[in-house]
């Protein structure tokens, strides 16, 4: 079976009537360059709702009747390349369906390591990577920064505050309910979390940065976005990565009322997209390796069964029940 966009939900929350599922046909012969896959892993991302919108104009149009995109780890069946064989693993985009053809050039070949392909959609895929590059190349930690992280219980905040972490920061990270909260200070090594549904997220961090914030790794947007501007500390580095509050708001966001701060602070504000360090990408995935063989650095996958269920899966996201990298386990490795 495979999934396709039956509307674009632009303004409101994901519906299941979003998506229609169908049989699949007859399988048709490889075209040279080409690889036949059997889907494996699904990654469930907050940029698949924008895929469907057409916003931001980033990525690849899809157009209502199109294949559900998602990146995807699959094993190979049929190949007409010499470099990939069958049983080798692939990552890439494969969409939301058991079997896909995939040109073979948009792949990327992964270690024989069944064992922990899902770091691969994580830690150590564009969840992961966005955290590096945007560490890297906006934040620019310095020991001793106070770095705050909203949504920073989902797959990529929480490998931005173990970068900062690991980089001598201070790391505060503002998640929904106790039990993210307790996951970022236990085994994260965050130094305090902010349970933003149950705690006054301005009085709170007044009370955990008294010096301001140093680095602010936005996720959200919206009302936290604006609180939180409103605690820069002097040359501020705020950098923009997601807007999860601006999924469900009918036209464009407003944006933030205390953007001015930016100029009383000598801040500055850099948006990030992952695209742009494509050619730095093995670099980066080495030194995340590293960090996660020793120790330093801790992944956490919230894999869910079922292509069956991909929507409701991919709706748990923006509803904030996953800890960690949310996956959809669609078959085992042959």
């Amino acid at each position: 079976m495979h999934w396709r966009i039956a509307a674009r939900p632009r303004g409101r929350e994901l519906r299941i009537d979003d998506f229609t599922a169908h049989d699949d046909g007859p399988r048709e012969p490889l075209q040279p360059g080409e690889v036949r896959l059997r889907t494996l892993l699904l990654s469930c991302d907050p940029a698949q709702k924008g895929w469907m919108e057409n916003a931001g104009g980033y990525a690849a149009p899809t157009n209502v009747g199109d294949i559900m995109p998602a990146t995807g780890i699959g094993q190979v069946v049929e190949s007409t390349v010499a470099e990939l064989a069958p049983g080798d693993f692939v990552a890439g985009p494969l969409g939301w369906r058991h079997e896909a053809v995939v040109a073979a050039a948009l792949l990327d070949e992964l270690p024989p390591d069944r064992d922990h392909l899902p770091r691969h959609l994580g830690a150590l895929g564009g969840s992961g990577l966005t955290a590096y590059f945007g560490m890297a190349t906006a934040a620019h930690p310095f020991p001793g920064d106070t770095l705050v992280v909203t949504g920073a219980g989902g797959a990529v905040g929480s490998v931005a505050g173990q970068i900062g972490r690991i980089g001598g920061c201070r790391v505060i990270g503002i998640a929904g309910g106790p039990a993210k909260c307790r996951w970022l200070i236990d085994e994260l090594g965050f130094d305090a979390a902010i349970d933003y549904k149950s705690q006054d997220l301005k009085a709170m961090i007044t009370e955990h940065a008294p010096g301001g914030i140093d680095i602010l790794w936005d996720n959200v947007g919206g009302d936290q976005l604006d609180i939180l501007l409103g605690r820069l500390a002097l040359g501020a580095r705020v950098v923009l990565c997601g807007g999860i509050a601006r999924y469900e708001q009918p036209g464009r966001p407003a944006g933030p009322s205390n953007y001015f701060n930016l100029v009383f602070r000598r801040a500055t504000m850099t948006g990030i997209l992952l695209t742009d360090h494509k050619a730095d990408f093995p670099r980066a995935r080495q030194r995340l390796a590293g960090w996660i063989d020793s120790g330093r650095l801790h992944t956490r996958e919230d894999i869910a069964d079922g292509l069956e269920n991909a929507p409701q899966i991919l709706m748990r996201l923006f509803r904030g029940d996953n800890i960690g990298k949310l996956l959809i386990r669609v078959a085992d490795p042959l």
